[in-house]
């Protein structure tokens, strides 16, 4: 998870974040991901050949499933949902009835229509504040993320947690890159703080391909590279939500 794929998943707009894509003067781009597609070009698909937008569409859904899916997924620091509330919106997107989601979780029917309310007035709120933080940008020609002199950087959509750890500007993160690493991309030493470990985990996954499995000792051939203890940096990149593995620890990736 680089820094360019939290900026583009980030910066999209609700449309984009919508379809999954955005769409520029030669590419569709996943904002998941960053796979594009070249407009002009014919993509072949399971022996069906579709234009460059089509192709966008059915790799968010053979890759992610949906966008939806994909949001319900994230964490509750990024999409502001309680467990039970991820819950009934993923039933509720297969296609449940009120009465088939109160069955599935085993409440009242009356339960899921306090659901729906809740959920409906968090829908206008976040109508408002979105509205608010748009007109608050241009009447001061200036986004919430600006300071004087420097950029507060977006978290990795994929974190485990959010909090004042993820408080990080670019000259932060600029700094903390020339303190602790060296000009090949080795670790000088390992920071204790944990806002400079995040900077210095993102810095290391760049090593690692997206859509790309990696076995254990492959993993370790290239963090040994970088630091001599390891497994102190595999089992943090975990940790912060930067590298997923299967539960028998024999497959790792980076997380998406």
């Amino acid at each position: 998870m680089d820094i360019q794929s939290s900026k583009l998943f980030w910066s999209a707009n609700i449309e984009e974040l919508r379809k999954g894509f955005i769409d520029d003067e030669q590419e569709y781009k996943c904002i998941i991901c960053e796979e594009t597609f070249q407009k002009g070009r014919i993509y072949n698909i399971d022996s069906e050949l579709y234009d460059a937008r089509r192709a966008a569409e059915l790799h968010i859904e053979s890759n992610h499933d949906s966008m939806l899916s994909y949001f319900l997924g994230m964490n509750s620091a990024f999409t502001g949902l309680s467990d039970i509330q991820r819950e009934v919106l993923t039933l509720m997107s297969q296609g449940l009835s009120d009465k088939e989601v109160a069955t599935k979780l085993s409440v009242a029917q009356s339960t899921i229509r306090n659901h729906r309310y809740k959920l409906r007035q968090k829908e206008k709120q976040a109508k408002i504040f979105l509205a608010m933080m748009e007109l608050l940008s241009k009447s001061t020609n200036k986004k919430i993320s600006k300071l004087e002199k420097e950029v507060i950087c977006d978290p990795h959509k994929t974190a485990t947690a959010l909090d004042d750890r993820y408080n990080i500007t670019d000259k932060d993160r600029k700094n903390t890159i020339k303190n602790y690493m060296n000009e090949e991309g080795a670790l000088k030493t390992y920071p204790a703080k944990a806002k400079k470990k995040i900077i210095i985990l993102q810095e290391i996954t760049k090593n690692f391909s997206k859509g790309k499995t990696y076995s254990e000792k492959e993993l370790n051939r290239i963090l040994k590279r970088i630091y001599e203890d390891y497994a102190t940096i595999r089992r943090a990149l975990i940790e912060y939500g930067f590298i997923e593995r299967t539960n028998d620890c024999k497959s790792y990736w980076v997380k998406e």
